[in-house]
């Protein structure tokens, strides 16, 4: 057998229906934006494969960090033990996320990432609120969340997710959780009446800063948002900033967290966190929330852990990235993506059978106005295989067709992808 056919025969891949399912392409090899197949055929990644490559792909000095750390310790036991990657990682990380956060929780990738602040923030009223007859006892358990949200594929992620084919077959086990809508001007004051009704059972907010990727790249207002924050607060309740997608560069800012005054009390970081090429997951907090778990009762112990959290060479890459971040000026080349996106959107707005194009830092959408705004829609499957065939490769979510490149992408390298999609639509 060749290798499509023993991936065929052996491996189940991810998001992807396997009845009659088309054989994967061979990917051999990738350098700065493009990918290429075992036949050498070059593809342009424009959506920096699945939104966690942001400097290019086989960037040297990621790889030379990983190579060193390798060879010196490659993992050990994190409960008891540290390592430099890990308190450097760190240090780093608290003195540039966007707010007042002291700790950094470690674990495996995004939807851990969020797992953790779920759990995180529902303990820290278990911890802090009175113990009655021996139980501790909490009127906080629910959560509160955006409609068309996304935040993992785990249960207390998916719990926090909108109800969507992602969690269809779940639903029944999943979190109580109160969805409302992504503020505008018409549904502000309802959404503020719905969250008085509820305020003193809600633990914690949980919300993709300014976009929400998987629910179909859908972009939402920053003032009204900072409005929105700044009264959550007020009700005590724990904001979590789901920043997986949006950190390290993509929304324009290091962190979409930026563009508003409100910052949360719990971050959640993966994807770009390592440039891309191992998976890492971060979970930052506030001082005040940690001080909840730091007690003489060993039951308000925070009791979560992964075999390779703080992996070595996974928190070596994270900081190689965090280096390319101050060495090469990267966020001057987001601008650049940026400045392009916009100039390319109007362009957009002139056509036909399209809507709804929108921009932010690196990422660009809009819809395509064939059957409903769904992601089982089956036009995404046909772009993606006429864009590959065109050695494009977009992955559209249902009808929402974006691009999302690495930065190192070039400004021919750019043309190459907007004239691919004008052929598309």
């Amino acid at each position: 057998m060749n290798l499509r056919e023993r991936d065929s025969k052996f491996v189940w891949h991810p998001f992807t229906q396997q009845k009659n399912m088309i054989e994967s392409i061979v990917i051999s090899s990738a350098k700065g934006s493009y990918l290429y197949d075992e036949n050498g055929n070059a593809y342009l990644d424009a959506i920096s494969s699945w939104w966690v490559n942001i400097h290019g792909h086989s960037h040297p000095y990621i790889a030379q960090k990983i190579h060193e750390q390798a060879s010196q310790l490659e993992h050990i036991i994190f409960a008891g033990f540290t390592h430099e990657p890990a308190v450097t990682l760190a240090e780093r990380l608290v003195n540039i996320l966007p707010g007042n956060f002291s700790k950094t929780f470690y674990s495996d990738d995004g939807s851990t990432s969020t797992e953790v602040a779920i759990k995180m923030a529902i303990q820290y009223w278990w911890n802090v609120q009175s113990t009655v007859g021996g139980q501790q006892s909490t009127g906080r358990k629910r959560l509160l969340a955006f409609k068309n949200s996304y935040h993992g594929d785990t249960f207390g992620s998916m719990s926090v997710s909108d109800r969507s084919v992602f969690t269809l077959a779940f639903h029944e086990l999943l979190l109580d959780v109160i969805f409302i809508d992504t503020p505008n001007e018409s549904n502000f004051e309802s959404i503020k009446r719905e969250i008085s009704k509820h305020g003193n059972e809600i633990a914690a907010f949980i919300y993709e800063p300014l976009i929400q990727g998987a629910g179909g790249m859908k972009m939402y207002d920053p003032v009204l948002m900072d409005e929105l924050l700044l009264f959550i607060k007020q009700k005590n309740i724990v904001c979590i900033a789901d920043e997986v997608m949006t950190g390290f560069g993509r929304t324009g800012k290091l962190f979409a967290s930026e563009y508003l005054q409100t910052k949360p009390d719990i971050i959640c970081l993966s994807k770009g966190l390592t440039g891309g090429t191992m998976a890492l997951g971060v979970t930052a907090c506030t001082e005040n929330i940690y001080n909840a778990f730091v007690n003489d009762d060993g039951k308000k112990t925070f009791f979560h852990g992964h075999s390779f959290t703080a992996n070595p060479i996974a928190c070596s890459a994270a900081n190689a990235n965090l280096d390319l971040f101050e060495q090469n000026n990267v966020m001057q080349n987001v601008q650049f993506i940026s400045d392009r996106n916009i100039a390319f959107a109007q362009q957009l707005r002139q056509l036909n059978g399209i809507k709804n194009v929108r921009c932010l830092g690196s990422i660009l959408a809009f819809e395509i106005e064939q059957g409903e705004d769904v992601y089982l829609n089956s036009v995404s499957a046909v772009l993606t295989k006429k864009g590959l065939d065109k050695g494009v490769y977009i992955r559209p979510l249902g009808n929402t067709v974006y691009i999302m490149p690495p930065y190192c992408i070039t400004n021919e390298e750019l043309d190459i992808i907007y004239s691919v999609l004008l052929d598309l639509i």
